[in-house]
């Protein structure tokens, strides 16, 4: 139990350490960088808890894609430091206004499972033992039942996402040729030859 603990607290302290820095570092790709090892001891907590499938996806999906996919977008977005600088102040009380409304809600249930535990209850369907049902087995059970329309509303948001990362990445140049295929498919023989009659002994 002392070594469960003391992995528990080391797992804990990065990950809240790695969370502050992601909203406190000014550099994006620094950010990026804290988030990626958030979701590593994230993912340390999911394996002491027994949950190793959820575990899996933190490492494959979000350390392997998401976080990888923000990297890449903030590293080829032209981002303008000295003028996001600027206008920090203007977002200050409303940064704040959310900030402390999370830290009062945090506060509440940290108190409430300090002085009365029984006051937060338990679930309505707690897991099953492991011996009955597989680990994977019961969260595919718990999400594609009871959770089947917030898996899609996330499913959204992450299309969402990634329709946006495309579109502040594409750039289109200047005096490059690009493919359009409707183009191509409505060509004639007006429009894709030409025909000259050349006289014997000139060129074109």
């Amino acid at each position: 139990m002392i070594l469960k603990a003391l992995f528990f607290y080391l797992f804990a302290g990065v990950t809240v350490a790695s969370a502050f820095m992601v909203i406190s570092s000014r550099n994006p790709v620094h950010s990026v960088l804290f988030l990626i090892l958030a979701f590593v001891n994230s993912a340390g907590l999911f394996i002491l808890l027994g949950a190793e499938y959820l575990a899996m996806l933190l490492i494959v999906v979000y350390v392997g894609a998401v976080a990888v996919l923000f990297l890449f977008v903030v590293m080829m977005l032209d981002v303008d430091f000295v003028e996001l600088r600027q206008g920090f102040l203007q977002y200050m009380p409303v940064g704040a206004l959310v900030g402390l409304i999370l830290l009062v809600e945090l506060l509440m249930g940290v108190g409430a499972w300090v002085i009365a535990p029984d006051l937060l209850g338990h679930g309505s369907q707690p897991i099953p033992p492991l011996d009955q049902v597989s680990n994977i087995e019961a969260i595919g059970q718990v999400l594609y039942t009871k959770y089947i329309f917030f898996f899609q509303v996330a499913g959204l948001v992450l299309l969402v996402a990634m329709i946006g990362a495309i579109v502040l990445t594409l750039r289109h140049r200047e005096g490059i040729k690009r493919q359009s295929v409707p183009a191509q498919v409505a060509r004639n023989k007006e429009t894709a030859i030409e025909i000259r009659k050349v006289e014997p002994g000139k060129g074109i």
